[in-house]
């Protein structure tokens, strides 16, 4: 055919619309960076992107869900090098994505009874405490309830039935697992470069200015990788250690064994050079509990003499004293450490405080928030180093007791969907170590505040949900034949 200029379709006006906006974003960034205005140059470099992610969530609500996890993982660290608050990226990308599950009705019906379920119920339950809260008398400041509460309950109530709705297949989960995989490498990866390169000038800047206190020390650096510190460092590490081994004991071709347990294996390693001491608390509780959930004798028997085992060279020897992070996790099993000491005063000084308080002094009026919107009270100037003291400071003895009983619902059911419900061996492996990860999470509160940190918020959020929607998929994939196998 010959060829002429007829031949050639014009292009739409929209399309031509876009490409030209596109191309002056792009010119005013390039400009605004070649000036100096970094800041705002990089805003406006992301603009198209963003708003693309935005059309592209209205039309698959799943990639909301999947962008908040991903963002989830790393918006902490970004923002040593981006002076923003890119915390807030998850309450926006959790919005968002409820948005487009709403308007996603339009086209195509949406089941919301999959996402009523108890776990749902438990989160609406935690999260109504928490605008109780806002009313609390003793409260001193109402935003600091706002940025506060985000991490104790909001993101529980936002994810969980979007989890129940737009990630409920079996895939969804594999998903799921290769990322944190992956992003668990990229961790230790950096954690590694902290250690034997140095940390960066951005990284050196954050310690020089804030972080050098808790993380210069004498025997040297504690890592902290791209999180929010070395704390929060240690414990998703631990978290990730005891899901992946787990992973590998079930694993059932060769591919996942060597992925899973490399995964096990590296996050062990981040657990150990961050020098958290009690991140040390995820494994052995992680490890028991998928001892008691496997309901063999044997595993009980042999789990039991390993953690004993580990705890004696801790606790009772001084060998491998010469290693400085194994030095320091022996430190967290001493009764007599100064550390330990000092937290046990702050809680009879908090139980004093406390007795007259049911309601405790209002989410956001300890800890960081506490220091940030209303230094100089009782509470801001208390360190409570526990999740757990926390939620009692905060919300008094009636929101402890409550958030223990939420918890351990969630734990016993999850423990007997695992143990009495399904049969599926694929399913019953992959539960146990999300159960077995998330115990051993709520177990190290009680030294850290690993439960309601990034990244392990919405990780555990998600796999609770994940757990919960197993006797379904089993019901549904019993007879697959691929699944028949697996099946005792």
């Amino acid at each position: 055919m010959e060829f002429t200029f007829k031949n050639i379709k014009s292009p739409k006006p929209l399309a031509i619309s876009l490409i030209a906006g596109f191309f002056v974003v792009i010119t005013g960034a390039t400009f605004l960076l070649s000036t100096g205005n970094l800041p705002l140059g990089i805003v406006i470099y992301a603009l198209p992107f963003v708003l693309f992610l935005i059309s592209l969530i209205f039309v698959y609500p799943s990639w909301g869900l999947w962008t908040a996890f991903i963002a989830n993982y790393f918006a902490l660290g970004i923002a040593r090098y981006v002076p923003a608050p890119l915390g807030l990226s998850i309450d926006g990308l959790l919005v968002l994505t409820w948005l487009a599950v709403i308007f996603s009705q339009f086209n195509k019906k949406v089941h919301w009874k999959d996402a009523w379920n108890g776990l749902t119920i438990a989160a609406i339950i935690w999260y109504g405490y928490a605008l109780f809260q806002l009313f609390n008398p003793e409260a001193v400041s109402s935003i600091a309830w706002f940025y506060a509460m985000r991490g104790v309950s909001l993101y529980m109530v936002l994810t969980v039935p979007l989890a129940f709705l737009l990630l409920n297949k079996p895939k969804d989960l594999e998903k799921m697992l290769r990322w944190w995989g992956l992003f668990t490498l990229v961790g230790v990866a950096k954690g590694m470069m902290q250690k034997f390169v140095g940390p960066d000038p951005w990284e050196q800047y954050w310690l020089d200015t804030v972080g050098g206190k808790t993380h210069m020390l004498s025997q040297g650096l504690r890592i902290f990788s791209f999180f929010s510190d070395a704390a929060t460092y240690g414990g998703s590490m631990g978290f990730s250690g005891v899901v992946f081994s787990i992973l590998t004991l079930n694993a059932t071709t060769l591919k996942k064994k060597l992925f899973f347990g490399s995964v096990a294996f590296m996050a062990f390693y981040g657990m150990l050079i961050s020098g958290t001491r009690g991140a040390i608390a995820v494994p052995f509780g992680g490890f028991t509990m998928y001892a008691i959930l496997s309901k063999k004798v044997k595993m009980l028997v042999v789990g039991g003499i390993i953690m004993i085992s580990i705890y004696s060279f801790l606790r009772f020897t001084t060998i491998g004293n010469s290693v400085y992070e194994i030095r320091r996790f022996r430190g967290a099993l001493d009764p007599d450490n100064p550390s330990l000491m000092v937290r046990k005063e702050n809680q009879q000084k908090l139980r004093v405080y406390l007795a007259s308080r049911p309601f405790g002094g209002g989410i956001g009026s300890a800890g960081n928030w506490g220091l940030r919107f209303s230094p100089g009270t009782f509470l801001a100037e208390t360190p409570t180093d526990s999740w757990y003291v926390q939620i009692w400071a905060e919300q008094g003895r009636v929101g402890l007791t409550l958030h223990l009983t939420i918890l351990g619902f969630i734990i016993l059911k999850s423990a007997q969907i695992l143990m009495f419900k399904l049969k599926n061996q694929k399913f019953i492996g992959y539960g146990s170590a999300l159960c077995s990860g998330i115990f051993g999470v709520m177990a190290a509160s009680y030294g850290s505040g690993a439960l309601g940190q990034m990244p392990n918020g919405l990780i555990i959020y998600i796999s609770m949900a994940f757990i919960f929607m197993m006797p379904k998929w089993e019901e549904k994939k019993m007879m697959e034949p691929s699944l028949e196998a697996d099946t005792k």
